[in-house]
């Protein structure tokens, strides 16, 4: 839960650009680069930002994510009119046995479908056979845009978890030296904020392993 201030990251910036009543950079610019920074986290890491929540299933072995979603990232169980568990299994596996299986239809689902490579929908095994099932899914969405009136009074958080504090501040100052490319000392300073924002969310170490949807391998 994000309890730090966008105000307070964004007067970090200001004392570390030396920079505070905002001659070079403006604090509506900074807000902007804050918000961009927080897009640019969960593009790199979908976990950074994940709703866990009910979802209506349609009558159709496809299903298409809610509108604020980015990916899916799991999904439990059935909610109504059953509480079985749901499974990830691969496609091959369902063509190979199971012969129109998108056409299989039953009172609840056992298993769905999942390409990283088409985000914004899966397929479920067999699909409900009524209207109005609902089953728990966990998505990745993108962070809503921060608007701010008052940059003095304001207490609005950011909108990702708290550990992502530093990492967003990292990519403002990314952000703010690339403005000045004119001066060698300034690209020097915005390739280096930018290198601590790759570090600090992993993504030189492939990061999205751990956030996409994987059959469970059985155990020996």
């Amino acid at each position: 839960m994000a309890t730090i201030k966008v105000i307070d990251v964004i007067d970090k910036a200001e004392q570390i650009l030396q920079d505070p009543t905002n001659v070079r950079w403006g604090q509506q610019e900074l807000l902007d680069y804050l918000n961009d920074g927080q897009r640019e986290i969960v593009l790199f890491r979908p976990d950074a930002k994940t709703n866990n929540e009910s979802f209506t299933l349609a009558e159709s072995s496809k299903q298409t994510l809610p509108s604020s979603a980015l990916r899916l990232i799991d999904i439990y169980k059935n909610i109504s009119p059953e509480t079985n568990p749901i499974t990830l299994i691969e496609r091959k596996i369902l063509d190979d046995q199971i012969d129109d299986w998108y056409n299989q239809t039953s009172t609840f689902v056992e298993h769905y479908v999942y390409n990283p490579i088409d985000p914004k929908n899966f397929y479920v095994y067999p699909y409900p056979s009524t209207s109005g099932n609902t089953i728990e899914i966990v998505y990745s969405a993108s962070p809503a845009d921060i608007t701010i009136s008052n940059f003095s009074t304001d207490t609005d958080t950011i909108e990702l978890d708290d550990v992502y504090a530093n990492a967003i501040l990292d990519y403002i100052l990314y952000r703010a030296y690339q403005k000045d490319t004119e001066y060698a000392g300034d690209l020097q300073k915005s390739a280096t904020y930018f290198n601590a924002f790759q570090n600090a969310l992993g993504i030189k170490q492939q990061v999205d392993v751990g956030s996409t949807p994987r059959p469970a391998t059985p155990s020996e």
